[in-house]
C-alpha cells in the first residue's frame, strides 16, 4: 500500500489517548501503516502527480498571449475536459474552485441563471444528512432555508420533499433542492433522480454534492436532472486545492463568490491554480477509465471487511447495511465503546480510520447524519468508518479487521473494570 506517507493526525486527548494506549503496540515509525480513510481524502495517484509535477514545471500565467500562457491554458482545458467527461456534462459547464465547499457555496444562492435568464429561488430545500458544507455554506437566508428529514437508511423522505414543494409553490415560490449523490459517511445513495424528477415538476432547480460518488458510482447530470454538481479532486486520488462546480448548461450560473479578473468566464476570479488542476484533470480521467472494474473489486474488500467484522467482533453491526451504498464505504458501531476511543486505538494499531466527516474532526461527536437517521445514541456514539480506495488491498483489510478484533474487546474489558 502507498500510503506510508500520511501522518496519522494528533489528538489532544491525553485520557482518550492513554485508554486506547494500552492495546497498541510499541512505537515504531517505520511500521507499516493501513490507511482506509479515503473518503476523507485519498493518497495521490502516480497519474495526478505526473501531472502535477509537469505543470509546475512550466510557466505562465493562463491569462497570457504569449506560448508560455498558452500552454498553462491549454492544460487548464485538457483537465475541464475530463473533469466534464467524468461528470457527464460540458467543459463549458465547468467552473475550477478551491474545492468542494467553495463550489457548494457557489452554487446554493437564490439568484440563479439558467440558460443566461434570471430564475431566481426563493427557498433552499436541503436533507438533514448533507455534508456541512451545504449544511452551512449556503448564501440564503436562515429564515428560507428548510431541512427535510430522511428514513432510517439515511434515504431523503420523498413524500415530505414533495409536500414542500406543493407548499411552497402553492405560496408561489420556487425552490432549489440541496441533495448529495452518495453520503460520506454511511456511503448511502440517495434518490436523486426521483428527487429531482419532483423538483422540476414545481420549476425548481437541483445542486447535488457529487464529491463522494466521483470515481465511484456513474455520474451523469442529464440522466440524473442535476443543475449543479461538486466534486474534489483529492478525493480520488488528486491533489487538494482543486475542485469544480459543474452546471448542466454553459450558461448556468449564480453570483460569483470572488470578484476581480474575468477568469472562468467571470464566474470565480483569480489565477487559477494550473498545477492542481491539472493533476485533477489527470485523475479525473483515470477514475472514468476504471470505475466499473475499481468499484467491484472495492466492493468486494468492503464486503469482506465486513463479513469478517461482524464474524470476529462480538456486537458489532454495520449501519444501512441493508441500502445502496457506495462500494468503498462501510460505517461500523460497536457497542459500549465510543468512536474516538477506537480511532485512537487503531491509530495506535497502526490503522487509520475516521469518527465520520473530515471536515468535523477535532471535535469528534455524535453525527448529525446518524441523528437524523434516528440511530439511537448508544450506537451512534461507537461508530467509525472505514472507506477504501485505489490504494487499498486485501492485505489493508485483514490487518484492520485483526486490529479490531484486538482493540475492542481490550476497550470493552476496560470500561467494564472501570465502571
Amino acid at each position: 500500500m502507498s500510503a506510508g506517507g500520511i501522518l496519522a493526525p494528533q489528538d489532544p486527548r491525553s485520557q482518550d489517548r492513554s485508554e486506547a494506549g494500552a492495546t497498541a503496540p510499541a512505537a515504531n515509525a517505520a511500521a507499516r501503516r493501513v490507511y482506509l480513510d479515503h473518503n476523507a481524502t485519498s493518497p495521490l495517484r502516480n497519474e495526478a502527480r505526473a501531472a502535477l509535477l509537469a505543470a509546475l514545471e512550466g510557466v505562465g500565467n493562463a491569462s497570457s498571449v504569449h506560448a508560455d500562457g498558452r500552454a498553462a491554458r491549454a492544460r487548464i482545458e485538457a483537465a475541464r475536459t475530463d473533469v466534464a467527461r467524468l461528470a457527464g456534462a460540458s467543459p463549458r459547464g465547468v467552473v475550477f474552485t478551491s474545492g468542494a465547499t467553495e463550489a457548494a457555496a457557489l452554487a446554493l444562492h437564490p439568484a440563479v441563471e439558467m440558460a443566461g435568464q434570471p430564475k431566481p429561488c426563493d427557498v433552499l430545500l436541503m436533507s438533514a444528512v448533507e455534508h456541512p458544507a451545504v449544511l452551512r455554506g449556503h448564501r440564503f437566508p436562515a429564515a428560507a432555508v428548510e431541512v427535510l428529514p430522511v428514513d432510517g437508511a439515511g434515504r431523503l423522505d420523498l413524500d415530505a420533499l414533495e409536500a414542500a414543494l406543493a407548499r411552497h409553490a402553492a405560496a408561489g415560490r420556487r425552490a432549489l433542492l440541496a441533495l448529495m449523490v452518495a453520503n460520506n459517511e454511511t456511503g448511502v445513495v440517495q434518490p436523486v433522480a426521483q428527487a429531482a424528477r419532483l423538483v422540476k415538476a414545481h420549476d425548481g432547480v437541483v445542486f447535488c454534492d457529487g464529491v463522494q460518488a466521483a470515481g465511484r458510482l456513474p455520474l451523469d447530470m442529464a440522466a440524473l436532472g442535476v443543475d449543479f454538481l461538486s466534486l474534489s479532486a483529492h478525493k480520488m486520488g488528486g491533489p487538494p486545492g482543486a475542485g469544480a462546480l459543474v452546471a448542466a448548461g454553459p450558461d448556468d450560473r449564480t453570483p460569483a463568490l470572488i470578484a476581480g479578473g474575468g477568469q472562468e468566464r467571470n464566474r470565480r476570479a483569480g489565477t487559477e491554480n494550473g498545477p492542481a488542476i491539472a493533476g485533477f484533470g489527470a485523475v479525473a480521467r483515470v477514475v472514468r477509465v476504471e470505475l466499473g472494474a475499481e468499484a467491484s473489486r472495492l466492493a468486494g474488500l468492503r464486503d469482506a471487511l465486513e463479513r469478517e467484522v461482524l464474524a470476529g467482533v462480538p456486537d458489532a453491526e454495520v449501519i444501512a447495511s441493508g441500502a445502496e451504498r457506495l462500494p468503498n464505504t462501510s460505517m461500523l458501531t460497536f457497542a459500549g465503546l465510543r468512536a474516538e476511543t477506537l480511532v485512537i486505538a487503531l491509530d495506535l494499531a497502526h490503522v487509520s480510520v475516521s469518527a465520520g466527516s473530515a471536515c468535523s474532526s477535532g471535535k469528534v461527536g455524535a453525527s448529525h447524519v446518524l441523528s437524523a437517521m434516528g440511530v439511537p445514541e448508544a450506537r451512534a456514539a461507537g461508530a467509525i468508518r472505514l472507506s477504501l480506495g485505489w490504494s487499498s488491498t486485501q492485505q489493508d483489510v485483514d490487518e484492520a479487521v485483526a486490529a479490531l478484533q484486538k482493540v475492542v474487546p481490550h476497550l470493552r474489558s476496560r470500561a467494564v473494570r472501570a465502571a
